[in-house]
């Protein structure tokens, strides 16, 4: 019976960049592009994945939600990979300040979004992209995403 695991990410934006982090040191995302902050829910944060990612916001960028505008979930996706059901709550929002950040998970930088597509990314991440970069930063709508092999179905849920 696979194990579930609860994690957060959160892509900064501003204007037409994202901010990624090449993750280095980690159990599961290991030498690859991924969110900005992100990680896993603490118990108590389990039915507030808000509090989570703003938890991992201060943690790994020294930042606050007061730094952000339009914080919002965007896709909540299940994919079944070594022996985990992975849950993972997507967030998006604009910093509203570009700045030169830095964090202890490993090296920040900023991408134009028509730059993302040659990245090394876990799979669920590089899917959520695409996707938002085509219709998810057009809308307001939260999507839910299952990933099935190289398959990524999303559908909007609001």
């Amino acid at each position: 019976m696979p194990t579930q695991r609860n994690m957060t990410s959160l892509y900064l934006t501003h204007g037409e960049e994202i901010l990624l982090l090449y993750r280095e040191g980690s159990r599961v995302a290991n030498h690859l592009w991924v969110a900005s902050a992100g990680g896993h829910l603490e118990q108590e944060e389990l039915n507030h994945a808000k509090r989570g990612v703003l938890r991992e916001l201060q943690e790994e960028l020294g930042l606050s939600e007061s730094d952000l505008m339009g914080l919002r979930l965007r896709y909540v996706t299940l994919r079944q990979t070594k022996g985990e059901i992975r849950v993972i709550y997507f967030f998006f929002a604009e910093l509203v300040e570009k700045m030169s950040l830095k964090s202890n998970e490993g090296q920040l930088k900023w991408f134009s979004l028509s730059d993302l597509h040659n990245l090394d990314m876990p799979l669920t991440a590089k899917l959520v992209l695409e996707h938002y970069i085509k219709t998810g930063r057009f809308d307001q709508n939260l999507y839910g995403g299952l990933t099935v092999g190289e398959v990524f179905v999303v559908e909007a849920l609001v």
